[in-house]
């Protein structure tokens, strides 16, 4: 599992898929979603929007997981 490391209370869906370098741009984050399925401790998320709290687990369709943690 990977780790994505927060310094602040939250951050959004969209970029931490640009923090783990799955995205370029926070632009491509809408489209991202609209074309893989995302999931956010196991329930499917489609929103770039989505807060991602310390403790949360992003998993991707390969199966690649992300976990949010604190600095």
């Amino acid at each position: 599992m990977n780790s994505i490391v927060i310094s602040t209370a939250y951050i959004t869906l969209g970029q931490m898929l640009k923090e783990a370098g799955i995205i370029d741009t926070g632009g491509m984050a809408k489209w991202y979603l609209s074309e893989h399925i995302v999931y956010v401790n196991g329930e499917e998320e489609n929103r770039r929007g989505k807060k991602l709290v310390l403790g949360d687990v992003v998993t991707l369709a390969d199966g690649a997981e992300y976990q949010i943690v604190e600095k």
